[in-house]
């Protein structure tokens, strides 16, 4: 019973990420480095997670929907972060 309950945790840590997101617009580079490193440490942490659920659960389907949410959420977020990172790198040390 705890399994489920486990599982569902995380995607709810996932998607709170999403509805969490920060302006990092108005960040300086280093501000978004930083979040750029603990989005990509929470990435490994939750495919960790993810796959140890997958190798001791049964119900597979939520594994799976685990697995589409965190690459869909996560995958976004450092995107977003990358690109303006790049712009934030140009702004305050190129120019």
């Amino acid at each position: 019973m705890g399994e489920p309950d486990e599982i569902q945790k995380l995607i709810d840590e996932i998607s709170f990420r999403k509805s969490n997101s920060k302006n990092y617009e108005n960040m300086k580079a280093i501000e978004i480095s930083k979040e750029l490193r603990e989005i990509m440490k929470f990435e490994q942490e939750s495919h960790k997670k993810i796959e140890e659920f997958g190798k001791m659960h049964k119900n597979q389907d939520l594994v799976e929907y685990a697995k589409i949410i965190s690459r869909n959420t996560t995958g976004r977020e450092i995107s977003q972060l990358q690109e303006i990172y790049l712009k934030k790198i140009d702004e305050e040390y190129l120019s």
